[in-house]
């Protein structure tokens, strides 16, 4: 089994597009995403350096995605957001692969020192996928986010170039 992660193409949209309203998946992004297909067709077009949209792969087939875009140019920090893996495919830890692989890829060959990403409250399995791939919760934004008829809160999950050295 082996994972891998590649920039997205316009021949990635439909899946894409799917993936990410699949009923299994939908909840768990953030309700202010770019999830649709013109939000994905944007991703598509940004800057390179700003920011991007992966499609994590397993065995050269298209399994997930997730997204990353730079939030801070002079201290080198990107956030990552929109880790999605078909729910087919689910319990194989494919997550946790790609997010090493992207971890890697933006702090040792991009610069990077600060990748963060929020999880809501409510997601557990999430919080478990940061927590095995190397992130480190560093607090808690209360009610800080509407959904529904009611407020949930924002885990807060970071990774810097020393932590990729620890053991895991």
């Amino acid at each position: 089994m082996t994972v891998s992660i590649r920039a997205a193409t316009s021949e990635d949209v439909d899946f894409l597009t799917d993936l990410y309203a699949d009923e299994a998946v939908r909840p768990f992004l953030a309700t202010g995403g770019r999830y649709e297909r013109e939000g994905i067709a944007e991703h598509l077009e940004r800057d390179p350096e700003e920011g991007g949209l992966l499609v994590i792969e397993l065995d050269g087939d298209r399994a997930g995605a997730m997204l990353w875009e730079q939030t801070n140019m002079r201290s080198r920090i990107a956030h990552v957001s929109g880790i999605a893996i078909h729910p087919d495919l689910r319990g194989r830890r494919l997550a946790d692969d790609a997010a090493r692989l992207l971890q890697h890829h933006l702090i040792r060959e991009r610069g990077f020192h600060r990748l963060e990403l929020e999880i809501y409250g409510f997601n557990e399995r999430a919080q478990r996928h940061a927590e095995r791939s190397g992130y480190i919760r560093e607090g808690v934004k209360r009610k800080a986010y509407r959904q529904g008829d009611g407020w949930v809160d924002g885990v807060l999950y970071a990774i810097v170039e020393e932590d990729l050295d620890a053991p895991r």
